[in-house]
C-alpha cells in the first residue's frame, strides 16, 4: 500500500471548503491511493484583531501560510491548499508553488445593508468596511469621501456585523469566496444563503474598476521542491490558462516588491492566445497604473514590464 497522502489546510470555512474541493479531485484522479486532510491554525487566524491595513503593525509574512509551510518542510504534510492571494511571491527554501486551480470570479463585490443600485448611490461620507488595503486604497479613488474602517473575521461574521452595527453602510468581498461557501445573488442583487441576515445586498464590480488581488479567486498548491510524487499528482489537478496569468501577477507583485498585504493588485487574461496584464500601484499615494500584452510562454516577463511601467517615475 502506498502511503497516505497529507493535504494541509487552515481550518476556516472557506479554507476547508477549498480543500474539500482538492481532497476530492485528487481522490477521482487517484482512486487507488489515500488522501487526508491535516488541519493547522496559522498566524494569521491566531491575530483576529490586527490590523492588515496598518502598514505600521509590524505583522509577520506568511501571516495565513507559515505553519502549513512548516508542516511540509517538516514531512507532516505532503501539500497544501491556499488561497493563492494570500501565499507570499518568496517562498521557505526548498519549497513551491507546483499547481493552480482554475480560476473562479475574480471580481470583488460591495455588500451593503439594504439595496443601492451602485457604487455612487452609497450616502455621502458612508461607512465602508474592509481589512485591504488594496480595497481599501482602490475604492477611495472611485469615493473619495467614503469613510474606510477595519473589519475581521469570516464571510458570516463580516454579514452579521454589516447587518447589526447601524453606523455601517457596506464592506467589500470576494466574488469567488462567497460562491465556493454557497452564497448567491438573485437578479435583483439580494445575497442568499444560509443565515444571511435580512436586507443584505451585492453590488459586484468589473475587475478594471477594482482590479483583483494577485492571484485573487484562484487555490494554489504548494509542495516540496524535488518531490516527483506529488508533483505528478498535483500535475493533474493544474488548470493551464490560469498557470500561466498567475505567473505573470506574481512576477508584478514581486517585482514591486510588496507582500500580499501591499496596495498593490494585478490581473492577467489570456486573450488571442497572449498574456493581458493590467496592474495598479498605490505605494506612492497616488494611483499607477500599466498594463502589457506578452507571450503565454514568457508570463513572467510580462509582469516584469508592467512592473517597470508602475513604478517608473511620473513626469508632472
Amino acid at each position: 500500500m502506498s502511503k497516505t497522502i497529507y493535504i494541509a489546510t487552515r481550518g476556516s470555512a472557506l479554507a476547508l471548503v477549498q480543500a474539500n474541493q482538492i481532497l476530492d479531485q485528487c481522490r477521482a484522479a487517484f482512486p487507488d491511493r489515500s488522501f487526508e486532510l491535516k488541519i493547522i491554525r496559522t498566524t494569521g487566524d491566531k491575530l483576529q484583531t490586527a490590523s492588515l491595513a496598518n502598514p505600521d503593525a509590524m505583522l509577520p509574512k506568511g501571516l495565513f501560510t507559515k505553519e502549513l509551510e512548516v508542516a511540509l518542510l517538516n514531512g507532516e504534510a505532503d501539500l497544501a491548499v491556499h488561497s493563492l492571494k494570500d501565499l507570499p511571491t518568496e517562498l521557505p527554501d526548498g519549497l513551491k508553488l507546483g499547481a493552480v486551480t482554475e480560476r473562479e470570479d475574480a471580481r470583488d463585490v460591495l455588500v451593503t445593508r439594504g439595496r443601492f443600485g451602485s457604487l455612487k448611490e452609497l450616502p455621502k461620507e458612508a461607512v465602508v468596511a474592509s481589512g485591504s488595503p488594496r480595497r481599501q486604497t482602490q475604492i477611495k479613488q472611485l469615493r473619495p469621501d467614503l469613510k474606510l474602517v477595519e473589519i475581521r473575521g469570516n464571510v458570516g461574521t463580516r454579514l452579521r456585523k454589516l447587518s447589526e452595527q447601524t453606523e455601517l453602510h457596506a464592506t467589500m468581498l470576494a466574488a469567488a469566496g462567497m460562491k465556493r461557501l454557497g452564497y448567491s445573488i438573485n437578479d435583483a442583487g439580494k445575497l442568499g444563503g444560509t443565515d444571511v441576515p435580512d436586507n443584505i445586498f451585492v453590488i459586484p464590480f468589473a475587475v478594471t474598476e477594482m482590479i483583483p488581488a494577485v492571484g485573487q479567486a484562484a487555490i494554489g498548491l504548494e509542495i516540496r521542491e524535488n518531490d516527483p510524487e506529488i508533483q505528478k499528482i498535483i500535475d493533474r489537478l493544474n488548470h493551464a490558462d490560469t498557470w500561466h496569468c498567475i505567473r505573470a501577477e506574481r512576477a508584478f507583485l514581486n517585482a514591486m516588491g510588496g507582500g500580499c498585504q501591499s496596495p498593490v493588485a494585478a490581473h492577467a487574461v489570456i486573450l488571442s492566445g497572449r498574456i493581458q496584464l493590467e496592474a495598479v500601484s498605490f505605494q506612492t499615494g497616488s494611483a499607477n497604473f500599466g498594463s502589457g500584452v506578452g507571450e503565454v510562454g514568457d508570463p513572467e516577463t510580462v509582469g516584469k514590464v508592467v512592473a517597470a511601467m508602475v513604478d517608473a517615475p511620473k513626469i508632472t
